[in-house]
């Protein structure tokens, strides 16, 4: 069993309780129990107020004491956050009445004055006690903040989060709470002295069983799991005049940055999102540049202490593509016999041979335009900021450049990814007289069709194993793509395939 971990922090007033539930939320997911124990006034309802404002990104919204009601529901864009008051509780059968026992799934829940209800607590919970501490001064408090079950990791790295915020000065800072992605990483601005900073949360995960000779997903596809990668490349990149963002405080061993922060002007506009052309063309410009230059595959992240940059080679994208028909085809309705199995795998390991003349480049991997941040004060390829590049492998310069022109969020036009086509060729050739445009478009159609069967199972994964189903209506524009890439002489019996076993998404 679990021991339970505690930690201690005074709180001198409504700002400071606010930024302790900033950085709470910062870690918590769905499903997480949070009890808030205290004397009438002890402000237990000023926590769960400023955490339900912190993820609802609105520090106006009205927030009322559910003494009365028992129960309030917020649907915020994290997850649902469920906050009761137990206060007017005394038979247990009520909770079952309001919606409280069982609590409900994938909603987290703040409960004030649980001890009115201890059988309903389950053992995985944190326990904030909040104590007036007059001494400290008239809105002073205490916090004793424990983690039971399989929460008291969360309150460790609580703890480890805020004395990083003390150490590099940011304790006293305005939070902010910013959108996530598909990672086990959180985001929050800082603001200190008119300026702002991001606060990374980057914990050691690996990403699922050890399923593929002994290592995890993430493992055997080199996927970052700490936050050391991006450091590294992060250094990498502004060494050779790219934009990534400049690394303030960094915790290597705990996962936590603080780094520059490059704004809020993205690469898309309009409803529905559509790529920016002069954005796109500085973007398609900024690759062929990287490309075109030599790129270490060694790289220094502390004093005698070398980052190792991953070679994308022909086992991890296997692996990758594999995805598809573990996860997209059973979703399907669709059971491959091993003879197609092996069929799959034949045409793949020959199309992955047709790509190992490429020369091997930083490969950023997610370079699309959730992760590109316009800069318009800096010049030339300086204007495309970075944003998530710790995945990078050393691999074929194709693959940013569909991630880029074949965007899995936003529809990219047919034109549009021809017209930047060309240009990041013509970029190419103009640098260098012996770059081959048509290997290049071969190995565009390659990485293409491995990204997009990659994403079709991917998607599906973080639907049904990861509860995200969200990502679900990417895959018919993944379908799309796809099947641009199908068209490709180079890719013909693999599209064969396709049309023989692989059904389209549903809209």
């Amino acid at each position: 069993m679990t021991e339970p971990s505690t930690f201690h922090t005074a709180l001198a007033n409504e700002f400071a309780t606010a930024q302790l539930m900033a950085d709470l939320a910062l870690l918590l997911g769905a499903g997480d129990v949070i009890t808030l124990t205290g004397d009438l006034g002890a402000g237990k309802t000023a926590a769960a107020r400023a955490l339900i404002r912190y993820l609802a990104q609105d520090d106006e919204l009205e927030v009322p004491s559910p003494t009365f009601t028992l129960a309030q529901t917020y649907d915020l864009a994290p997850f649902p956050v469920l906050h009761a008051d137990l206060y007017r509780v005394t038979d247990p059968d009520e909770l079952e009445e309001i919606g409280l026992s069982p609590l409900p799934d994938g909603t987290v829940a703040l409960i004030e004055w649980p001890e009115r209800a201890p059988n309903m607590l389950p053992p995985d919970r944190i326990d904030i006690a909040l104590t007036h501490r007059p001494s400290l001064g008239t809105s002073a408090r205490a916090a004793e903040i424990t983690g039971f079950g399989k929460l008291a990791a969360k309150v460790e790295r609580l703890g480890a989060l805020r004395r990083f915020l003390e150490i590099s000065g940011y304790l006293g800072a305005k939070r902010q709470r910013m959108p996530g992605d598909a990672s086990t990483r959180s985001y929050a601005r800082l603001f200190k002295d008119d300026r702002s900073t991001i606060l990374m949360n980057s914990p050691r995960r690996p990403d699922g069983p050890a399923l593929y000779d002994g290592k995890t997903y993430s493992a055997a596809v080199h996927l970052a799991e700490d936050v050391k990668p991006f450091v590294a490349l992060a250094n990498g990149l502004r060494d050779r005049g790219y934009s990534a963002p400049a690394i303030h405080h960094a915790d290597l061993e705990d996962g936590f940055l603080i780094t520059e922060d490059l704004g809020r002007e993205l690469f898309i506009e309009g409803n529905p999102p559509r790529p920016i052309l002069e954005r796109y063309q500085a973007a398609v410009d900024m690759l062929a540049a990287l490309h075109g230059e030599p790129l270490p595959d060694m790289l220094p992240l502390a004093p005698q202490l070398d980052y190792a940059v991953p070679v994308f080679d022909g086992d991890a994208m296997m692996i990758e593509i594999g995805l598809m028909p573990e996860w997209y085809l059973p979703d399907r309705g669709v059971t491959l016999t091993s003879n197609m199995q092996a069929d799959f795998v034949l045409i793949w390991r020959d199309l992955l041979g047709k790509v190992s003349d490429a020369p091997r480049t930083w490969m950023l991997r997610d370079f699309h335009s959730p992760n590109l941040i316009w800069l318009p004060r800096r010049k030339d390829t300086g204007r495309v900021g970075l944003l998530d590049f710790q995945d990078t492998v050393m691999g074929p310069a194709a693959y940013d450049v569909v991630s880029l022109l074949q965007d899995a969020r936003i529809d990219v036009p047919e034109n549009t990814e021809i017209t930047m086509l060309a240009r990041y060729a013509k970029e190419r050739r103009r640098a260098d007289p012996a770059f081959d445009p048509a290997a290049f478009a071969r190995h565009y159609a390659i990485m293409s069709a491995q990204r997009n069967t990659r994403l079709l199972g991917t998607f599906a994964r973080l639907n049904r194993r990861d509860g995200k189903p969200q990502y679900l209506k990417h895959q018919p524009r993944i379908w799309t793509y796809l099947n641009r890439a199908l068209a490709h002489p180079a890719l013909e019996t693999y599209r064969e395939w396709c049309l023989a076993h692989v059904p389209p998404p549903t809209a």
